[in-house]
């Protein structure tokens, strides 16, 4: 009986060796996969308000906004929209660098973009003594750190940050864990760092603008002495994003600030913030519903990061339309300005096709990454539709948003450019 029972173990044994061998079967094939060549990238960014002039900067080139364009900053008002193209690639130039990209004529910014090679400039070497300088003075003030939309700051608010502390060595822990909470992984777009050849647009070459009315719809082509040619059709899906429209930017009657915006089409996320204070302290508050330095964001976020951070309530979902500044900060920063980001998704392009054998393997002979935002901003609680700066008008009693009798009335747009240190319309 044992003997049987011995025998039979073997047997049952055996036979889930080859049942399991059976089941694992061969090995899958992992498919072989080469490139890119070269990896483009196009940033698109809708702006308006204050926050129009691109990744550059405030006004056309990059430089500061003018100010007809500051004061239009109203309802999402004096839209503006760039482009920043970034071509790498790891194969060396035919001679001097040379590409360009052919944009759809709906772009309206030429039938050419030029990608120019930066000229690497070497910056004399400097000698740099051990110890603070001379004239070093020991650095003054504070910064106050709020977060989270409501009536009211969230118990434990402000975050206080000293600057001579700061400046000895003694960050907060609170600070440094605020920094970590982000997380946030950096996006690598092509750099003269990154590729062997490097070509960007705008640049010192061209000087062309996308105008307001610019589609990215239709058929691109880039070509380049460094790269294989590119050429791929965006749908009007994967158009810019359209411009943020504020609803409301005024005084609630408690003393907060009442921010709405209409949905931007597109987007998967927003983040609102803002940043005032005096000489002495700045005060910086963001919408992010855990504390975390959200205003400190980059301009573009993976859209795995925006998941993340969505479901942290870091960022407002893409169906919310408003969000109440807490009075506390209006209070510690009456001279403020406002910042709100829609982040978009991404459109991406590569060619060739994967091949759906796996035995065969996929050469990519390039990729292409177009990554979307839309922002805006302007003065915090104040309202300005026109460049005629109607603000300095007296209010009419009992005009909304204007203040009620008996309660200090809203600040003037001038005053409000005074105390920003911003120039005034005709010297006022």
């Amino acid at each position: 009986m044992t003997g049987s029972m011995k025998v039979s173990g073997r047997v049952l044994l055996a036979g889930a060796a080859i049942l399991g061998a059976g089941a694992a079967g061969p090995a899958p094939v992992r498919q072989v996969v080469t490139g890119p060549v070269a990896v483009y990238w196009m940033s698109a960014q809708t702006s308006s308000g204050m926050a129009m002039g691109g990744q550059g900067g405030g006004g056309p080139g990059g430089g500061r906004p003018s100010m007809m364009a500051m004061m239009g900053m109203g309802r999402g008002g004096n839209v503006a929209k760039s482009l920043l193209l970034q071509l790498g690639s790891s194969q060396p130039p035919a001679g001097a660098p040379a590409a360009e990209h052919q944009p759809p004529s709906v772009l309206g910014a030429g039938p050419s973009l030029p990608l120019l090679t930066p000229r690497q400039a070497t910056a004399p070497a400097t000698r740099e003594e051990p110890g603070l300088p001379q004239s070093y003075e020991k650095p003054r003030g504070r910064m106050l750190i709020y977060w989270g939309c409501g009536e009211r700051a969230r118990p434990g608010q402000p975050m206080v940050i000293d600057f001579a502390k700061v400046a000895a060595g003694q960050m907060p822990p609170e600070f440094t864990r605020m920094m970590q909470g982000l997380q946030i992984t950096p996006m690598q777009p092509p750099s003269p760092s990154r590729n062997k050849t490097y070509g960007e647009w705008p640049n010192e070459k061209t000087r062309t603008q996308v105008p307001a009315g610019g589609s990215l719809t239709g058929v691109h082509v880039v070509r380049g002495n460094y790269s294989p040619p590119i050429q791929f059709q965006m749908t009007p899906d994967q158009d810019f994003l359209p411009p943020v429209q504020m609803t409301t930017n005024s005084r609630n009657p408690s003393g907060s600030m009442q921010l709405g915006w209409r949905p931007v089409s597109g987007a998967t996320g927003y983040i609102a913030s803002t940043m005032g204070g005096d000489g002495e302290t700045v005060v910086l508050w963001s919408s992010s519903e855990v504390s975390s330095l959200l205003f400190a964001l980059p301009d573009y976020l993976k859209p795995s990061d925006v998941t993340r951070l969505l479901a942290s309530k870091a960022l407002m979902q893409p169906g919310q339309t408003s969000c109440t500044v807490p009075r506390e900060v209006a209070e510690a920063a009456p001279q403020a300005m406002y910042q709100f980001v829609a982040y978009g998704g991404e459109a991406n392009f590569s060619y060739p096709e994967r091949p759906a054998d796996p035995k065969q393997a996929w050469n990519i002979a390039w990729t292409v990454k177009v990554r979307y935002r839309s922002a805006t901003g302007g003065l915090l609680g104040m309202e300005m539709p026109g460049a005629d700066d109607g603000d300095d008008e007296a209010p009419p009693s009992g005009a909304p948003g204007r203040g009620k009798p008996g309660k200090p009335a809203k600040p003037r747009g001038t005053d409000i450019l005074r105390g920003l240190g911003l120039p005034i319309p005709g010297g006022r």
